[in-house]
């Protein structure tokens, strides 16, 4: 290649991870090694060779990777990269890479790029880092055993009780009975040397008719068995039942940091969500709803440490969500008897768009079939203002805004939510229009969908093809930008302290759904989930093919980094919260997560072409 060939490639290297670690000779010689190929649809995915594993880097066009199993593991465009995996592993290639849109791919060979690795650290520690989140997303798309996957920090009981070693049993027997555990863990000078558990107590001290002033290191079980806290809740498991224990100390660095029951274990079992819900169903009263409710952060734990996919975290807890409220209902019905007629629980916000996660709070209407007479209004007041509270109890906290169903303004015969709705889209007030978006992402819980899709059917009715309510709509939504800010730096926020950070949340995944909100209600679309809104514009054509994928990715990253950062707090012992702090990333993620939120300032520069165009 002559010097015209050479300067184009060295730029477009010299503007990516991690080629722009690289000095210019270093660029420069690997522009000069690159091949250049073209790839067509037509011809359906691209061929790899066994004998000749290549660096593959995506100049233009989009491509798919897929496992042996046709399952999904990657979307790829301009700037990303494929192949990588099998250069570093020296594995034969079982993935398949299918081609979506025309592009040109440029193929650096093995030699090369292993003569970067070793010239760059940073080079090597970019694509070992992209080796192993191919693997995660390997294992994302796989059906799970929750209890099998999770990691012991997700349910070991935290700041385990500890005694001296020197103390007596009537000591111990006390402070177990006070802090109401089966067991303590006994130290000697800091160190962990022993547990004392329910068992020794009654088998090594009652049993033997010693009195209670033996020393606990006479009765405990010494040098017991422990686990680290990122190990495998199917170790544990293991080792329970390979030394027929009940209790295993978990210990990080020679610290105990926390213990792990039996009952811990079954508990977590029955956090999966069928069994969560089926749990639900079966209780008879308020306090047994409120324990059962207490298992969903464990179940929240357990999805995120599973590594699923944010989409499905989102519709497993929104279904908890759901089956808490339509047995609370039911409960309720029971006490207060018959209802005097047909009525729909509405869900708004995530709730209603099923992409609930940590410390949701209420958004709920309720929808009547026809104008209330004076009695029953004292019946549906006594019902929503029982099941509200009793969301309240179990974890759901009251919306600030009193958006709830307990509140008469949001309790309404179906011609009154029609006008309602009516009024916000044929007179668009855009500070009323604001805070009436949740309202637009409605779903029924509980009740007749016939008396849903009334109401439904008639607010698409007139928000389809409505220019100037989609123009306010669009206003609102474009008043929030993603966070960044000049030369792609993001821009940080307090969360309420002192501490800086990027909200998840209002900065990234509320935009996309505002986008898709606004799309789906200009082309009558029923979805009211954003993941599903995304695909259903797709298929409508009213998003082209590589916009929606590259929107339904970057939903699905921050919605998921949004989760995996409340994770984090919750395993820390802190308040979950949506503020993720940047210094905490490597420069991979936080390379993924400037192009996700490039991704939404470009979908927010679409949608006001769209729809501000003649404003």
């Amino acid at each position: 290649m002559d010097a015209s060939e050479i300067q184009p490639l060295m730029q477009f290297l010299g503007q990516l991870v991690p080629f722009d670690s690289l000095s210019a000779t270093t660029l420069c010689h690997c522009a000069r090694r690159l091949r250049i190929n073209y790839y067509s649809r037509a011809d359906g995915q691209v061929h790899l060779s066994p004998d000749n594993p290549m660096l593959y880097i995506v100049r233009s066009g989009a491509f798919e990777v897929r496992d042996s199993d046709n399952e999904l593991l990657d979307r790829l465009g301009e700037g990303d990269f494929f192949g990588f995996p099998s250069l570093l592993s020296g594995e034969t290639i079982t993935n398949k890479v299918v081609i979506l849109e025309d592009g040109l791919v440029y193929q650096l060979d093995l030699d090369s790029f292993n003569a970067l690795r070793q010239e760059s650290r940073e080079f090597d520690r970019f694509f070992n880092r992209a080796f192993a989140k191919r693997l995660r997303h390997q294992g994302r798309f796989k059906a799970r055993e929750l209890t099998t996957t999770s990691r012991i920090s997700s349910l070991m009981s935290r700041s385990p009780k500890t005694l001296d070693c020197h103390l007596s049993v009537a000591e111990a027997a006390v402070c177990m009975r006070q802090a109401r555990v089966s067991s303590v863990l006994v130290t000697d000078n800091g160190r962990l040397c022993g547990i004392l558990t329910d068992r020794d107590l009654r088998n090594r001290v009652l049993a033997e008719g010693l009195d209670g002033s033996l020393p606990i290191h006479q009765a405990m079980t010494p040098q017991p068995v422990f686990i680290g806290p990122q190990a495998l809740v199917f170790e544990a498991m293991l080792l329970m039942s390979e030394h027929n224990i009940h209790h295993l100390p978990v210990v990080d660095e020679g610290e105990a940091v926390g213990v792990v029951t039996s009952t811990d274990i079954l508990r977590s079992q029955s956090s999966q969500p069928l069994l969560l819900i089926g749990e639900i169903e079966r209780q008879q009263d308020l306090p047994s709803l409120i324990s059962v409710s207490r298992q969903i952060p464990l179940l929240l734990q357990n999805l995120i440490s599973a590594d699923a996919r944010a989409e499905e975290i989102g519709r497993v807890l929104t279904s908890v969500t759901d089956a808490l409220t339509r047995r609370l209902i039911v409960l309720n019905q029971q006490l207060l008897g018959e209802a005097p007629m047909a009525f729909c629980w509405l869900a708004f916000g995530s709730q209603g768009r099923q992409d609930q996660a940590a410390c949701s709070d209420q958004d709920n209407g309720l929808l009547l079939a026809h104008e209330p007479d004076e009695q029953a209004q004292g019946y549906f007041a006594a019902l929503t203002e029982r099941v509200c509270e009793g969301l309240d109890q179990c974890g759901y906290r009251f919306c600030p805004g009193d958006i709830m169903a307990r509140n008469p303004t949001w309790r309404m015969s179906l011609a009154q939510w029609q006008q309602k709705f009516s009024d916000w889209v044929l007179a668009p007030e855009p500070k009323a229009l604001m805070h009436a978006s949740i309202f637009f992402d409605m779903r029924p819980v509980f009740g007749p969908m016939s008396l849903f899709d009334n109401l439904q059917d008639k607010v698409l009715e007139q928000t389809r093809h409505n220019d100037i309510f989609l123009a306010a709509m669009t206003g609102n939504s474009l008043d929030q930008a993603p966070p960044l800010g000049f030369f792609r730096k993001f821009v940080l926020e307090r969360d309420g302290t002192e501490v800086k950070g990027i909200d998840l949340k209002h900065r990234g995944s509320a935009l996309i759904n505002d986008i898709a909100r606004v799309y789906a209600l200009s082309a009558g679309i029923k979805e009211v989930n954003t993941a599903r809104r995304i695909r259903a514009l797709m298929e409508q054509g009213i998003l082209n093919r590589k916009d929606a994928l590259n929107l339904a990715d970057a939903h699905e990253f921050i919605a998921h980094m949004r989760l995996a950062n409340q994770g984090a707090q919750y395993s820390r012992g802190e308040a979950s919260s949506n503020f993720l702090k940047p210094q905490e990333l490597s420069s991979l993620v936080r390379h993924q997560l400037r192009d996700a939120f490039k991704v939404v300032h470009d979908a927010q520069s679409g949608l006001r072409l769209s729809f501000l165009r003649s404003f």
